[in-house]
């Protein structure tokens, strides 16, 4: 911290509390873009807490270069490599596919896995549209409330969505905590699926014979176009592209671990392990994979291609410069000494460092409802409290977890995803609460007891 600033600790919460408020209002109350409200808090928190003005230019501009060097290749690559998935066919053959293989009796679990994996490349918004006919028509076929099939679906998106990389959340908050992405991996994996069969699969199954929702007349056509006749991609050749880059990334952990523990014979591996399991190259691999087995060998042209993959990164700038702002914000917090000031508050008070992040994280989902903001906000929060450099690998991906968590629960009004899956199912706002926004919650606060325990145990 700069030797000519110096404010006091009571000053540093004054204007820190009082630029999250006006974030959150700006937000909130005058539907300003996230990105803009953003910077007006983190240089409100800067000017009031009597940062000089090149402190304040400083801050801004390594948030915004130490953010985007670490995920702005991946958002990228991840928005072409779910389009060509999108374009292809390929979400729907593994749905297809996992429902043939469970059966009618299980196909709600067939549809949580379905949601995880998908969720994983596919944006959730865009994943949800491509699947929610295969729910439609489950309950069609079946006579049974289409919430059903829909929660576990919603559930299993909900967790790729939040919790398991390359999707954009988790790989901000690992890139801003500096965790280690094979483990948020594993871990995401771990609490996600536990999340999902808890969240997804046996609230659904309980709402879904308690509230009969039948399927709504607007998704008629929808099914009829999914039942377009067309040749699908394998279903292993789909899973293995989608698996690649997990794998990848998993491996040079793994080989990392081995080596650090005395097997000195994978030293020659783990230097080309390295390279292929650094995550935009992993990712890379894998898009250039689906370009060419689920674009080229289905026959669309390489014009076509370049022009989907395209218009998927539209989406992909705005995610990239709110999470920008997010890392202005951590920066902002960290220079001024805010976060040595929170820190020292959680020291004193004994509170471990993963509840309070859950915290946040929950208490920013609730204001502003969006996800990928609370995520922000959270990450540079706790990102900027003196310590957590020095935690553990895996306390540090815990938090990644608790984050997760916290940003996924309590969906409600002021959430696009709320709204989106009252119109998709024609429910009410009091049927949405209680199935999406309770199915949100058990997602988010299973995951982070799980986190929560293994950070006990390890």
């Amino acid at each position: 911290m700069n030797v000519l600033f110096e404010p006091s600790g009571g000053r540093l919460i004054l204007f820190a509390v009082i630029g999250i408020a006006f974030l959150l209002l700006l937000i909130i109350k005058f539907k300003l873009q996230p990105l803009l409200a953003i910077l007006f808090a983190a240089v409100l928190i800067g000017i009031g807490v009597g940062m000089p003005p090149p402190m304040i230019i400083a801050s801004i501009n390594k948030g915004i270069g130490n953010t985007l060097q670490s995920i702005a290749l991946l958002v990228g690559l991840g928005s072409m490599f779910g389009a060509i998935l999108e374009l292809s066919g390929g979400a729907e053959t593994i749905s297809t596919t996992l429902v043939k293989t469970f059966g009618e009796k299980k196909s709600v679990w067939a549809l949580g896995i379905t949601g995880l994996i998908i969720a994983i490349p596919v944006f959730f918004d865009a994943g949800l549209i491509i699947l929610i006919p295969l729910a439609f028509g489950l309950a069609q076929k079946t006579g049974k409330s289409t919430l059903l099939y829909g929660i576990p679906l919603l559930g299993g998106l909900a967790v790729g969505h939040a919790f398991i990389p390359p999707t954009p959340g988790p790989i901000l908050v690992a890139a801003m905590l500096n965790a280690d992405l094979g483990l948020v991996i594993a871990l995401g994996l771990l609490c996600g699926t536990i999340a999902m069969l808890l969240g997804g699969v046996l609230f659904g199954s309980y709402v879904g014979k308690k509230h009969h929702v039948p399927v709504p007349e607007h998704a008629q056509a929808t099914m009829e176009l999914s039942k377009e006749n067309r040749k699908l991609p394998s279903f292993g050749t789909v899973v293995a592209i989608i698996l690649t880059p997990l794998v990848l990334i998993l491996l040079n952990t793994a080989s990392g671990a081995l080596i650090n523990n005395g097997v000195e014979s994978l030293k020659p591996l783990q230097a080309v392990l390295s390279f292929v399991g650094t995550p935009f190259i992993a990712l890379t691999i894998a898009t250039l994979l689906a370009l060419a087995l689920l674009g080229v060998k289905n026959k669309y042209s390489l014009a076509e291609l370049e022009k989907v993959m395209t218009k998927s990164l539209e989406p992909a700038g705005i995610i990239l410069l709110v999470t920008a702002g997010g890392g202005v914000l951590r920066y902002m917090l960290e220079d001024s000494g805010i976060g040595k000031v929170v820190g020292d508050f959680v020291a004193a008070n004994n509170m471990p460092v993963i509840v309070v992040a859950f915290i946040v994280a929950l208490a920013v989902r609730i204001s502003v409802g969006s996800a990928t903001v609370a995520m922000t906000m959270a990450a540079g929060i706790i990102a900027a409290m003196p310590g957590i450099t020095a935690l553990s690998p895996i306390d540090t991906a815990c938090i990644v977890m608790a984050v997760a968590g916290g940003s996924t629960c309590a969906s409600h009004v002021n959430d696009s995803g709320f709204w989106l899956v009252k119109s998709l199912f024609d429910i009410d706002e009091k049927l949405t609460f209680k199935t999406w926004t309770v199915m949100e919650t058990i997602v988010g606060g299973s995951g982070f007891i799980v986190a929560c325990i293994i950070s006990i145990i390890f």
